[in-house]
C-alpha cells in the first residue's frame, strides 16, 4: 500500500539534506499520515489520511 493521502493524494517529497559543510545527500520528506476508519460510500474503510485533511474536516470518521 503506497503511503499517500486518500483525500488529497499527498505523497512523499524528495530533496537534499545539507550538512554544515553544505554537502548534499538525498532525503525524503514524508507527509504526516494517520490510518483512520472513514465512511466511504456508506461502508467503513481503513485508509491513510494526512493530518491537514483531518484538521480541515474533509473526511467523516466511521
Amino acid at each position: 500500500m503506497p503511503r499517500i493521502c486518500h483525500v488529497c493524494t499527498k505523497g512523499p517529497a524528495f530533496g537534499n539534506s545539507r550538512s554544515h559543510s553544505r554537502v548534499a545527500t538525498k532525503r525524503r520528506f514524508d507527509p504526516n499520515l494517520q490510518r483512520i476508519r472513514i465512511n466511504d460510500a456508506g461502508t467503513a474503510r481503513r485508509v491513510y489520511v494526512c493530518t491537514r485533511c483531518l484538521k480541515a474536516g474533509k473526511v467523516t470518521k466511521a
